[in-house]
């Protein structure tokens, strides 16, 4: 039995989630958690943590090391809708041992938890610096013209999209437009949802292909 602890701060997809693994013979949800307070984690010691990576705090990556700290023998898994390649490393280096997309499949998620329970390390391809340079070509050459001149963004969208296509970090966008890192991702996912895209890289892509933000049909005043 692979006991699993969730923290997950939207109600529903924590409660969703344990329904669906606790019907498996071989997994059991022991905790579920809307913060990262490990005291939650004591005297249960999880074999894997479920940890979202989008956590309204802004907190997740303290939370991972802290488990890794606190909980060497677990193992922790981040779910994202979009994991970005400086949050992977950031992850990584933090003792993270795996990454679920949260538009994943049920049978993914359960294999995922299952090979890192056993010791895997279970990583999204971003890391590997050649395709990363291989999507982002592929990107621009997957440009449809028109994309962005249709969709209505916020001026702050706008800011951020630019960025993106400089090259920027979250972190970086974060400091040149002075807010919260977690702020800039709140951005990245709207932009992505407007868009229909999938990834940073598309957004960079479509941003040039488009001769950036003057494509963009204006809307209300930035905010962050």
């Amino acid at each position: 039995m692979i006991s699993i602890a969730l923290i997950e701060d939207n109600r529903l997809v924590r409660e969703g989630i344990s329904v669906l693994l606790n019907q498996l013979p071989d997994l059991k949800v022991v905790s579920g958690a809307s913060s990262g307070d490990t005291s939650l984690l004591r005297n249960l010691n999880p074999q894997v943590v479920l940890l979202d990576i989008g956590l309204r705090n802004g907190d997740s990556l303290r939370v991972a090391e802290k488990v890794r700290k606190e909980f060497p023998e677990s193992k922790v898994i981040v779910m994202d809708l979009l994991p970005v390649r400086e949050d992977i490393v950031a992850f990584v280096d933090a003792g993270v041992s795996g990454f679920i997309m949260k538009d994943a499949t049920l049978e993914d998620l359960v294999n995922t938890i299952r090979s890192v329970a056993q010791g895997a390390h279970v990583l999204p391809p971003q890391m590997t610096g050649t395709l990363f340079s291989q999507i982002a070509r592929d990107a621009v050459a997957r440009g449809r013209p028109g994309t962005l001149e249709a969709v209505r963004m916020t001026p702050r969208e706008r800011q951020v999209i630019n960025l993106i296509a400089e090259g920027l970090s979250n972190k970086a966008i974060a400091a040149r437009l002075h807010i919260a890192t977690h702020t800039v991702k709140s951005h990245v996912r709207n932009v992505m949802e407007k868009l229909t895209l999938h990834t940073r890289l598309q957004i960079a892509a479509y941003s040039h292909k488009e001769n950036g933000a003057s494509s963009l049909a204006p809307d209300q005043p930035a905010h962050a």
